[in-house]
């Protein structure tokens, strides 16, 4: 019997097999998803970081410290509570389009999700804070958006257990 991956290299097979990946991550126990998503969030903070440091030079009205401080209560308090939230809502709109999956698979799809463009997050903070707004900040952000939506959907679909037809129509 051989060891399941760690975080890392499931999160590099995310991104070749993202189907194949999620659903190798279903049943994950809640506490065990909690602690997926406090750890992505806390690297969202990282990701912010730079982004309140420039703000803080070109604005010193509101000290570094304070942003930083505001910074992290938005992300590890208001937004775990937005995540699971936003996880329930989906699964209702999900099922009201035939989506046959559980609460747990559309908590794990989100969460899997955000884990996932951490990367994505990660470059577009540190572009932001280092180049500043425009064209290539805008462009970081746009990428990290499209591959959220985009993996949040194959994410969804593949913890649907509907029958598919072998061909690849749904």
């Amino acid at each position: 019997m051989t060891a399941a991956p760690g975080l890392i290299p499931r999160l590099a097979m995310g991104w070749r097999a993202p189907a194949r990946t999620v659903r190798s991550l279903r049943g994950m126990r809640d506490p065990a998803l909690l602690a997926l998503l406090l750890g992505t969030l806390a690297m969202y903070f990282v990701a912010q970081w730079p982004v309140h440091v420039r703000a803080a030079e070109v604005d010193p009205s509101i000290p570094q410290g304070a942003r930083l401080g505001g910074a992290l209560m938005a992300t590890m308090f208001l937004m775990p509570l937005l995540v699971y939230l936003l996880a329930a809502l989906s699964g209702v709109v999900a099922r009201a389009f035939g989506w046959t999956g559980t609460g747990a698979d559309a908590r794990l799809a989100l969460i899997w999700t955000l884990a996932m463009i951490t990367p994505l997050m990660l470059l577009a903070g540190m572009t932001q804070g280092l180049v500043g707004p425009g064209p290539a900040a805008d462009l970081t952000q746009g990428i990290a958006g499209v591959a959220f939506v985009v993996l949040w959907f194959i994410n969804l679909r593949a913890l649907d257990d509907r029958p598919r037809d072998p061909r690849g129509a749904p």
